[in-house]
């Protein structure tokens, strides 16, 4: 059974088509990528997939399981977690504070334990802050932990986000842009954290990138979409030869 499957889903914001007729199926442990020009409909793809959306038309089956309607965090309680094109931090929270607040609808100490701190409530903190630690040096960011987010180097930030969204425990990971503001070394480093998160935590990773290199090296399947619609599927090397890509997007960028 795929992990993901997307059948036949369009979306219209009011006369606006923003997706028609979109199909996707992931299975598990796949690399999969997302590529297209801006406003392509990229990013609406992931809204209607996470349920900031509800599609006008079509399904989505997690696990063969409809999510469609469903609230956002009803869906990441089912195994999917996202990260955004634009950072979504707390101002004021620190780094170990974004990972271990994510990992909090997993407890389940209910309301005593919050009120009178029960030993069971002591042991899932203690363990939730453990998680998060443990994120953070995948991260290559736990001797920040105390460090309040906005301080931070922005390539920083992103690996803020990118531990928050693993904190919910997902077997499928979408990454809307996770290089997106880096420079090239940033980048690459991003890069090296994506393979060790895939090979590690064995997850299915989604991504929307427009860097050709982060794209081309990570992913086994590539889509390009132009003007809400698949255009072209295939491996990296079908997706760099493809006329109508190269017509439509890849000769408008560069590799890195």
């Amino acid at each position: 059974m795929p992990l993901l499957e997307v059948r036949n889903m369009t979306h219209f914001f009011g006369g606006l088509r923003a997706v028609y007729n979109y199909n996707v199926t992931i299975e598990p442990g796949q690399i999969r990528g997302l590529i297209g020009p801006n406003g392509a409909g990229k990013s609406t793809v992931f809204n209607l997939i996470t349920g900031i959306y509800t599609p006008t038309e079509g399904d989505i089956l997690l696990e063969g399981q409809p999510i469609q309607g469903l609230r956002p965090d009803q869906i990441s309680s089912r195994g999917l977690g996202r990260t955004f094109q634009n950072l979504r931090l707390w101002r004021h929270m620190t780094v170990l504070e974004h990972v271990m607040l994510a990992r909090y609808s997993k407890l389940d100490y209910g309301l005593v334990g919050a009120f009178f701190g029960t030993a069971k409530r002591n042991r899932e903190e203690a363990r939730t802050r453990q998680i998060a630690m443990d994120l953070l040096k995948m991260m290559g960011i736990a001797d920040q932990a105390d460090q309040v987010v906005t301080n931070l180097p922005y390539g920083t930030q992103r690996r803020v986000e990118l531990a928050r969204a693993l904190a919910t425990a997902p077997r499928l990971l979408l990454l809307d842009e996770p290089t997106a503001g880096m420079n090239p070394g940033e980048a690459l480093q991003m890069m090296e954290i994506i393979r060790q998160v895939h090979r590690e935590l064995g997850l299915a990773i989604f991504l929307i990138e427009h860097r050709m290199k982060v794209v081309m090296d990570l992913c086994e399947i590539i889509q390009t979409l132009n003007f809400g619609e698949v255009i072209a599927e295939g491996t990296p090397e079908e997706i760099r030869n493809h006329p109508e890509v190269i017509d439509a997007y890849l000769g408008k960028e560069v590799l890195f």
